[in-house]
This record gives structure tokens, C-alpha cells and sequence, in this order.
């Protein structure tokens, strides 16, 4: 299949050449597919002293299509070099995308676990019949060139409660074994999380299965698995949860249980919790880097109602930046890797009572001292803290968007990152969370503060994109 891989190789980079640099939408300091469509961060890993951040990536049709991984590397989180892409569907096992998953690094290579999506022709309903979804890993000694890749689990590895939807292999080494989650519907439709273990992490076996005392949506997608400031987490993103509180709002929601126990025996799963409450926000993933749990995420939705304006320059969705995760407080916490500090210019600094309107760069860190209530007008949104309650709206750029809620303590601390179409509020040191991508449509950007405080607001500089783009790029393999 190099053949073939090659050539997919070739019809990616040449389509990635349509790049359009005057872009008003392209993200600045947020990770972007060069064109076509990006969706969950894949193989999250630190690599030979630089950081590897893969992509789902469709790079012919900016509304989705046959997945491949997309690829970029960094040695400090704000210069990035877009990669050749790295895995292709080129074998039988994966002929109709290289879906999601994770990154091992071992004995100085970097091995891919993923999974292989088969859909066969015919009146099948795509989850008793029909489909395969095989576990498949991929080697590259250098982690940018791919070495070979190898079917190692099917349908008929995986335990016979889980339906032909077993999918997005996330795996880690832990003391002399290694382990390995997947998310599943299983035949009574209910979302479930199955854990294998390995000695050499490539013949595994099913050795429990992760589950709530009852049904919490129909699949489980993107799972993750570990320990932080000592407390276990599972990470899901279940679909089919249908709730009236915020943080269900979406057409499918993610976030986490706490876990209690053993996930190889004994184990007690602790309340949901949603990570995110903004518009756009799914299949985070995490990754180690020395006492750091690091994360990104799709900074979009799938089957979502509203829109983007960037397939008309022949791309669509963005990654959220990196965050650092802490376990604080009884919960799980974001913030900004602070690896972006380094893009500030100098601060201006703004104590405000009653009322304050500065104007704003397209690129911005606001950083907000409260006390207590606070409204805030920004360009076509709104934020609200009233109470216990954090109210986002978008009245103007929101191409379908348009009210969110999140429930937290008296509102203290507001760190917003601004970007050319993405906005990240993080409330009370990354209490609650809003994502979201939205499209002012006035050329200088305002913001305006109703209540009592002090506004710290440093412009930002974009980060450093070296793009693939001249004549040899288009034939590198």
C-alpha cells in the first residue's frame, strides 16, 4: 500500500498549497487545518524534545469527508511546523479513515494507536452489522515519516457486550504494563468505557469494563484515563445525555467522572462533571509532559445547527489552545498553558467602577478582577455574571450561536483569550469554561465593563506557523 500512501500523501500536501493567506477568519493563536476539515486532536504526545499535536483531517472538503491524521510539532507551544500528514487510509483495515487516538512513546519511537474505520456496502444500520472498527498501530522512529502499521485488535477481539462501535484507543504505560481504553455502545445502547491491558503493547486483553450504575447515553466516545493530584478521572464524551442544566446544552457534551477504586477491578465512578460550557468544545485529549497534564480539544461540534464562514476559504474549526489541568477544589480545572505569555506586549492596566469601553487589537489576553456581579459587552457578545450564574450570549457573529449558561461560585477572576474567530473564558482560575468561535463583523474590536474592578489587557502576537507549502514540500514522503 506505499503506493497508494504516497499518492494520498501527494493530494494532501498539493491541496494544502490552496492555502489563501489573506484569510480574515484564519486563527492566530489557535491550531487550524491548512485547508479542508479538522476535528478531535489525536496522538498528543512529547517526542524527542518537541511537542507532536496530530488532528482528524479531512483535507479535500471542508465539510468533512474519509479521515486522515494531520500533524504539527513544536519546542515550545507557540512556534509550530506544520508535517506532512501521517497516517493515510490506504490498508483494508482502515480504508475509510484513520479515526482517533493516542501516542506511546517507547524505546525511542513513537507508536500510534488508532482506529481503523471499515464501513462495508449494503442496508446495514452501521452498529450490530456492517461496520469494522479495528485497532490499529502505526510506527515512525523519527515521528514525522511513517514506518509501517499493523492491525492488532477487530470486532472479534472485543468483548461480546459492546456493538461493532468500539473506537479511539488511548494508551499508557503504568509500572511494568501497559494499558489501554476505548470507548463503546454496547448492544443495550448504553455508553461504556472498556479497559485492556498488555505486557508489550501489542497483544492486549479486555479486563473489565467502565460503567455508571445507570444508562448515561447511548455511546461513549474519546475516552481518557488518569491520574492527576491524586484522584483518577475518566474523561467521555457521551452522547445521547439529554439534560435541562448547563453543560448539556449541546448536541453532545463531554466531560468527566471521578474515579474511585481500582479501573483494573474495583471501582466506583463519581458524579459527571462537563469540562466546557461554551458553543464549541469536544473530544479533548491529554498528554504527560514531566509534572504536567496537558490538553486540547475541537474547538467545534459535530451535527451542530450553527455554521462557519471559513468554508467559503476552503477550511473549517480550530483546536483550543493547550491548557494546564490541576485537580483543585473538590474539581478539575483548565488554564492556559503559560508557555503563551510570551506572545503579550506590554499591559495596559484599567481599574474601572461602574463602567469602562476600551478599544481592542484582533489578538488579546483581558484579564479581569471582579467583585461579584459583572456585565460584559465584546463585539457581538455578552457575558453576565449574576449570582452563581455565568450567562453567554451572542447577539451578532454567532452564525447560529447563541445562548450558554454555567454555574459557579461568586464570580472573581475573568482571563479571556481573544483570537480573530475563537474566544476562550476562563472564570474563577478555570472554574467554568467557555469555548467558542464567533465572527464579528466590524473591523476594530470593543469591549466595554459594567461593575466594579481592575481590567489588565495585553495585545497579542501571532503564533509561528512554518507552513509546507514550496514545490519539494508537495512531494515529501
Amino acid at each position: 500500500m506505499n503506493v497508494l500512501r504516497n499518492d494520498l500523501q501527494r493530494m494532501a500536501a498539493a491541496a494544502e498549497a490552496a492555502f489563501h493567506p489573506t484569510d480574515p477568519w484564519r486563527p492566530n493563536i489557535h491550531l487550524a487545518p491548512p485547508v479542508g476539515w479538522l476535528n478531535d486532536p489525536n496522538g498528543l504526545c512529547y517526542f524527542r524534545d518537541e511537542y507532536h499535536v496530530f488532528y482528524q483531517y479531512s483535507p479535500f472538503d471542508p465539510e468533512g469527508g474519509v479521515k486522515f491524521w494531520g500533524h504539527y510539532k513544536s519546542k515550545d507551544l507557540i512556534s509550530w511546523e506544520q508535517c506532512p500528514v501521517m497516517l493515510c487510509p490506504d490498508e483494508p483495515f482502515d480504508v475509510h479513515g484513520a479515526y482517533s487516538g493516542s501516542a506511546l512513546c517507547k524505546d525511542g519511537g513513537l507508536y500510534l494507536y488508532y482506529t481503523g474505520n471499515v464501513k462495508h456496502d449494503g442496508d446495514f444500520d452501521y452498529v450490530h452489522i456492517g461496520r469494522e472498527s479495528n485497532t490499529v498501530l502505526a510506527y515512525s522512529a523519527d515521528g514525522v515519516n511513517l514506518d509501517w502499521k499493523c492491525l492488532l485488535l477487530q470486532n472479534k477481539d472485543y468483548p461480546p457486550e459492546a456493538t461493532l462501535h468500539v473506537r479511539d484507543p488511548k494508551v499508557w504505560k503504568q509500572g511494568r504494563k501497559y494499558y489501554m481504553v476505548q470507548g463503546t455502545r454496547t448492544q443495550e445502547d448504553i455508553g461504556a468505557a472498556l479497559i485492556f491491558e498488555s505486557e508489550d503493547g501489542l497483544q492486549w486483553k479486555h479486563i473489565n469494563t467502565l460503567r455508571t450504575s445507570s444508562p448515561f447515553g447511548y455511546m461513549w466516545e474519546c475516552p481518557d484515563l488518569f491520574e492527576l493530584d491524586g484522584q483518577w478521572i475518566l474523561m467521555v464524551c457521551p452522547q445521547g445525555v439529554q439534560r435541562p442544566e448547563p453543560g448539556y446544552e449541546n448536541r453532545y457534551t463531554c466531560g468527566y467522572f471521578p474515579l474511585y477504586g481500582d479501573f483494573r477491578g474495583k471501582y466506583t465512578l463519581g458524579d459527571f462533571v462537563p469540562l466546557d460550557y461554551g458553543f464549541d468544545f469536544y473530544a479533548p485529549q491529554t498528554f504527560q509532559v514531566g509534572n504536567r497534564r496537558l490538553l486540547t480539544a475541537w474547538m467545534g461540534m459535530a451535527d451542530a445547527e450553527y455554521t462557519n464562514p471559513t468554508t467559503a476559504y476552503g477550511w473549517q474549526h480550530c483546536l483550543t489552545v493547550l491548557r494546564e489541568l490541576r485537580f483543585e477544589y473538590g474539581q478539575l480545572r483548565m488554564r492556559p498553558v503559560r508557555e503563551l505569555d510570551a506572545l503579550r506586549d506590554e499591559p495596559r492596566i484599567y481599574p474601572f467602577s461602574n463602567q469602562l469601553s476600551v478599544e481592542l487589537p484582533e489578538l488579546a489576553d483581558i484579564q479581569i478582577n471582579c467583585e461579584g456581579e459583572l456585565t460584559l459587552r465584546l463585539s457581538g457578545i455578552s457575558l453576565k455574571a449574576e449570582g452563581d450564574k455565568l450567562t453567554l450570549a451572542i447577539q451578532e457573529g454567532g452564525y447560529g450561536r447563541n445562548t450558554r449558561k454555567a454555574l459557579t461560585g461568586r464570580l472573581q477572576n475573568l482571563r479571556i483569550l481573544m483570537d480573530t474567530s475563537a474566544l476562550e473564558i476562563f472564570a474563577n482560575d478555570g472554574e467554568a469554561v467557555f469555548s467558542t468561535r464567533w465572527y464579528p463583523a466590524e473591523e476594530h474590536r470593543s469591549l466595554t465593563l459594567y461593575g466594579t474592578g481592575r481590567a489588565v489587557i495585553y495585545d497579542l502576537r501571532p503564533m509561528e506557523i512554518r507552513r509546507r507549502l514550496d514545490a519539494e514540500d508537495l512531494f515529501l514522503i
